[in-house]
């Protein structure tokens, strides 16, 4: 059997009583934390706290050869244990559906999810959201530029009144995570004085929300990843005074957007 287990948004304590419930259950715990990490627990930590060892794959691990997984899942119980929520990438829907072909059993079991955090934290209405992109680091194009397809969906998402849910990039073989700061001034090109809200932390005891200018992001700091950046769409008048109240977000900044 192989059971997909998100693991939520910070630290060991983030896992649901279900999850966790699951993976002491599990003969076998198998984790990738390429495409998002807990910066609030290592995995020793993790280990210990669970009670199980657990093993890292890199991301070729997972999606070129992922034979060990589904071979040790067609005899004994699998646990898969990714950051967030375990279905948000695509790469885990296809270790799914190639457990599935192999006659294997699955299961999933959700974490709470960077989406629905940055929505929470921001008093942003989490309908309103229209499709993310993920902000890359420029050196991981051979430039400086902002991807034309990232330009596309947040000018489509603002034209539509939508917000735009920014993920930021991180380089798991260098340890590295954007910031909230870089990714609002890579951005500062196209909308300089386009309202920008950055989130520090969610799922944190401490968690970050600050609204303002791109421009004005920018230049501030916002301390520990992980960090992810939102360009709000039109703004309803609740979610308007949700940004000046949780984010700080100055009232002419609100103006421009709000409908």
């Amino acid at each position: 059997m192989l059971t997909f287990i998100g693991l939520g948004l910070y630290d060991e304590e983030s896992i649901t009583v279900d999850g966790r419930a699951a993976l002491e259950d599990a003969d076998r715990a198998i984790a990738e934390f390429y495409t998002s990490h807990l910066v609030g627990a290592t995995v020793a930590e993790l280990s210990a706290s669970h009670g199980i060892d657990i093993e890292v794959r890199d991301r070729a691990g997972v999606e070129q050869d992922p034979e060990d997984v589904l071979a040790a899942a067609e005899n004994d119980h699998v646990a898969f244990l990714t950051a967030g929520d375990t279905m948000i990438s695509t790469t885990h829907v296809d270790l799914r559906l190639r457990a599935i072909d192999r006659g294997i059993d699955t299961r999933v079991i959700h974490g709470v999810t960077a989406q629905t955090a940055a929505s929470g934290l921001t008093g942003l209405q989490n309908y309103r959201f229209g499709k993310s992109v993920t902000l890359p680091f420029p050196d991981a194009r051979g430039g400086d530029a902002v991807p034309g397809s990232v330009v596309e969906s947040i000018e489509a998402n603002r034209e539509r009144g939508l917000h735009t849910l920014v993920y930021l990039d991180i380089n798991a073989s260098r340890d590295e995570y954007m910031t909230a700061d870089v990714a609002a001034g890579l951005l500062t090109e196209g909308w300089t004085d386009t309202l920008g809200v950055a989130v520090a932390r969610a799922g944190g005891p401490e968690p970050v929300v600050a609204a303002d200018t791109l421009s004005a992001l920018a230049a501030r700091e916002f301390g520990d990843p992980l960090h992810l950046l939102v360009i709000p769409g039109d703004l309803h008048h609740i979610e308007s005074d949700a940004l000046s109240a949780l984010g700080g977000a100055p009232a002419d900044a609100l103006a421009a957007r709000e409908r």
